[in-house]
C-alpha cells in the first residue's frame, strides 16, 4: 500500500514541478518582452528596472528572482534582437550565388537591420564595453552561453559566406573567423557613426568642420570595406 501511494504522488509532484518551471519560463518571458519593448521606445539608457516591472505589472523584486541584474536581463534581450537578426542575415543570402553579391547582402541586412533597431546596437555596444570574465561576474553562466550562441549564430552565416568565397576563389581570407568578429564589430561602431549622422574633419589648422553622413552612406562604405578585405585577404 505504502509503495502504491508512493508510485502514485510522483507523477503529481513531477507535474506541479513542470507547472512551476512553465510559469516561471512565462514569467521570464514577459520580463524580456517588456525590457525589449522599453528598449525599442526609450532607447537602452532609459530604460529602468522599476519601469520593467511596472510593464509586466510586478515588483521589481520579483524581476532580481529571475535574472542576477541588469546586465543579465540586457544580455539575454540582447539574445533576442540576434536570434532575429541570425534569420534576417540568412534570408539575405538566400537565392543568391556570387561571393561578392552574397556578402554584400549578408553585410547591408546587417546594417539595415542596426538602422531600423538602434537599441540592438546599444546593448550590444554596452556589453561588448566588458571583458569576458567581467560579464561572467555580473550574469549567470547560462545566460552567458545563450548570449555567446546568439552571436556566434549571427558570425555562423557570415562566416560561411566567407568561406564559400575562399572556397570559390573569390576571397582571399586566412582566417574566416577573425574578419567575421571584426567586420561584426566594426560594424556595430560603423551605425554609431550612422545614428550621430555627423564626419568631424579640419577646415583649417584647429578649424572643426561638420559634414552630413547619411545611413545608406554608412552601408555602402561598410559593404565596399567588407568586400576589400575579403579579396586582399586577412
Amino acid at each position: 500500500m505504502t509503495s502504491t501511494a508512493t508510485e502514485d504522488a510522483t507523477p503529481r509532484v513531477d507535474g506541479r514541478r513542470s507547472a512551476a518551471a512553465a510559469r516561471r519560463r512565462q514569467r521570464e518571458r514577459e520580463i524580456l518582452d517588456a525590457t525589449r519593448a522599453l528598449f525599442d521606445e526609450r532607447g537602452v539608457r532609459d530604460a529602468q528596472i522599476e519601469d520593467i516591472a511596472q510593464a509586466v505589472g510586478i515588483n521589481r523584486a520579483i524581476v532580481y528572482r529571475h535574472f542576477t541584474g541588469k546586465e543579465e536581463l540586457f544580455a539575454l534581450t540582447l539574445v533576442g534582437y540576434l536570434d532575429e537578426l541570425r534569420v534576417v542575415l540568412a534570408d539575405s543570402v538566400a537565392g543568391l550565388a556570387g561571393a561578392d553579391d552574397r556578402l554584400a547582402a549578408t553585410v547591408g541586412a546587417f546594417v539595415d537591420y542596426g538602422l531600423k533597431h538602434p537599441a540592438f546596437v546599444d546593448c550590444a555596444q554596452a556589453l561588448m564595453r566588458r571583458t569576458g570574465p567581467e560579464l561572467l561576474e555580473e550574469i549567470s553562466e547560462g545566460a552567458m552561453f545563450r548570449l555567446g550562441r546568439a552571436v556566434s549564430g549571427c558570425l555562423a552565416v557570415l562566416g560561411d559566406v566567407l568561406e564559400d568565397g575562399v572556397g570559390s576563389g573569390d576571397f582571399n581570407v586566412h582566417d574566416t573567423t577573425l574578419l567575421a568578429n571584426q567586420l561584426y564589430a566594426s560594424g556595430l561602431g560603423s551605425l554609431q557613426l550612422a545614428r550621430v549622422g555627423m564626419l568631424v574633419s579640419e577646415a583649417a589648422p584647429g578649424v572643426p568642420r561638420i559634414d552630413r553622413v547619411s545611413g545608406e552612406q554608412v552601408k555602402t562604405y561598410l559593404v565596399t570595406s567588407a568586400l576589400a578585405l575579403a579579396r586582399q585577404g586577412i
